[in-house]
């Protein structure tokens, strides 16, 4: 996570130098991905939110291709961002409030499935 912050540091100051501007940084963690990416099973997500000229954002893409540690990225044009936190991290606060269950989660516990024990009958 630390090489993912210091990788989000230097792009934000490119996009800044570049006369733009970082609206809201999301770091959504480490996930599996769909299919293997240089030997990677897993990728760390993050999620920028900028307001830049095209040179920054050209400039800040070339470096991304540039490094070797991005595996991929995803720029999106969009008329206005949005200030609430993304879906990714209300799914992240939902699920760190659900309460946890035991081994078998809302199911409750195992019924008995085993005989009754046998007991011996004399005959009088």
């Amino acid at each position: 996570t630390q090489q993912v912050e210091s990788l989000t540091e230097n792009l934000k100051s490119i996009i800044e130098e570049g006369g733009g501007s970082i609206g809201k940084t999301e770091y959504w963690g480490l996930k599996p991905i769909a299919y293997r990416i240089k030997k990677n099973r897993k990728a760390h997500y993050s999620l920028m939110n900028i307001d830049a000229p095209h040179s920054a954002v050209a400039e800040m893409e070339r470096l991304m291709r540039l490094n070797d540690d991005v595996l991929r990225f995803l720029t999106i044009k969009v008329e206005a961002h949005e200030d609430e936190p993304s879906a990714m991290m209300r799914k992240r606060d939902r699920d760190d409030r659900r309460p946890r269950g035991g081994p078998r989660g809302e199911r409750g516990p195992r019924p008995d499935t085993r005989p009754a024990p046998r007991t011996e009958e004399t005959a009088s």
